[in-house]
């Protein structure tokens, strides 16, 4: 299969990504959001907890995967696209939960590749209501996530902390 012209800007919690992909969305380019975040925002939209929707971490963690595969199913495979993270993200929440990596996750792993993949450094760590993680837990995410695409094959790009407009730049510049 041929890699789709795919760009993923991923990192930890709290590493920028989604201000970054809103700042590239205004110069014109076209993004995919967060599929973890738009499946908490609707389920907190009908009600729901943060902590009621993480009591079944397996139920929690395979929604979002299938969530995301679905996401990534429907974008056009033509059309240069900045994804706030890619489908190995998703591996490595399940190795931050200690969850089972079954056939439905590895399939999920080789699903799409990616054209390049941008690891943006950590900023000051902030919490949000769709946010759950400690700052602790922040940065080893933020290791799993690097560990999960080294070992998908991916040549990381290290996005060092700027200003959301040379972040960027950096990023453009590198495609």
């Amino acid at each position: 299969m041929e890699t789709p012209p795919w760009y993923v800007l991923t990192g930890g919690p709290c590493s920028g990504k989604t201000t970054l992909v809103r700042e590239i969305e205004t110069r014109g380019h076209a993004v995919l959001p967060e599929a973890a975040r738009a499946f908490i925002e609707e389920h907190l939209a009908t009600g729901e907890t943060i902590d009621e929707m993480r009591k079944d971490l397996l139920w929690f963690e395979k929604s979002i995967l299938r969530y995301h595969v679905q996401i990534e199913t429907r974008a056009p495979k033509d059309t240069t696209l900045f994804l706030d993270r890619g489908l190995p993200d998703n591996l490595a929440y399940f190795r931050f939960t200690n969850l089972p990596i079954d056939d439905e996750v590895e399939k999920a792993m080789r699903f799409f590749r990616y054209r390049k993949v941008f690891l943006l450094e950590m900023l000051s760590f902030a919490n949000d209501r769709a946010r759950f993680e400690t700052e602790e837990e922040a940065f080893r995410i933020h290791g799993l996530i690097a560990d999960a695409y080294r070992e998908l094959g991916y040549d990381i790009v290290h996005v060092p902390v700027l200003p959301v407009p040379d972040r960027a730049d950096f990023i453009l510049e590198r495609l």
